[in-house]
């Protein structure tokens, strides 16, 4: 299974070609996807229109939604942030370090264009999906 995060989801809305976007494309379909409640929630608050909200809200709820938190994953995405930061690496975003925690329990794969992701793959297992 596929998780995808919000930095792919909000290029593929928009219409803007990148790698990321067009292995979403060659997937969706195809192989199993997945989103977090979370990322739902980012991709969706940056609709303007009603009528692109509902579009894509009908298209991520027709894909599995993934609960990324919880009491074991929040310890260990501090784990893990605490890890990264000790090798001198400072993750941006709380959210990401949930995401690549949660791809990690799951051994998911992790479709994403963010940078932040890439020491969770070079330092801590996370398995990426990004061509």
């Amino acid at each position: 299974m596929i998780l995808v995060d919000s930095s792919v989801w909000i290029d593929y809305f928009r219409g803007t070609a990148t790698p990321q976007t067009e292995k979403l494309d060659a997937v969706l379909g195809v192989e199993p996807i997945a989103t977090g409640d979370l990322i739902l929630t980012e991709v969706l608050q940056g609709f303007v229109s009603d009528r692109d909200f509902n579009q894509a809200k009908k298209l991520m709820e027709s894909l599995v939604v993934i609960d990324l938190a919880g009491q074991a994953v929040a310890i260990q995405a501090a784990k893990n942030f605490r890890m990264l930061r000790s090798l001198g690496i400072t993750v941006r975003k709380t959210i990401d370090t949930v995401i690549a925690t949660r791809c990690i329990e799951k051994k998911m794969l992790l479709l994403y264009s963010d940078r932040d992701f890439d020491p969770f793959v070079q330092h801590l297992g996370l398995r990426s999906a990004t061509p």
